[in-house]
């Protein structure tokens, strides 16, 4: 019999909250730094504009219970979050203002560092389930 995961409830309504909460703020700060000073710091304002649209991503493909989608995209947010936290601190001359992952996430209280692992951490432990399949 085939087997599905399922997720926490709690754990899974809690993510969705916070990722659509990180879209809706990435998205306004990325919007208006693209829209009125791209030429500015180009790499910072477009990294924070893709942050936004994986933060949506995420938070739709945990809305829908697509479980692969949503555990790449952590992934790829994690990663995110420590190349730009890292490279921010080796060669601070390439970002002339803040991305919305630049000293791992810090304006944004960490969430961006630690929200991606706590989703890691519940996508993985989510519970196993048989899929009935004599369902319509």
């Amino acid at each position: 019999m085939p087997e599905r995961r399922v997720m926490n409830p709690v754990a899974r309504i809690s993510l969705i909250a916070v990722y659509a909460v990180l879209c809706l703020a990435a998205t306004g700060r990325s919007a208006y730094q693209i829209s009125t000073k791209l030429s500015e710091a180009p790499l910072p304002y477009l990294i924070s504009g893709v942050s936004a649209v994986l933060y949506g991503v995420i938070a739709v493909a945990l809305w829908r219970g697509r479980r692969r989608i949503a555990l790449i995209g952590s992934a790829l947010e994690l990663a995110g979050v420590v190349i730009v936290g890292t490279l921010g601190y080796l060669e601070s001359s390439w970002w002339p203002d803040e991305t919305v992952w630049t000293g791992y996430g810090s304006a944004y209280g960490w969430v961006p560092l630690l929200l991606p692992i706590a989703a890691l951490v519940m996508l993985l432990r989510a519970r196993r389930v048989p899929q009935d399949s004599t369902a319509s």
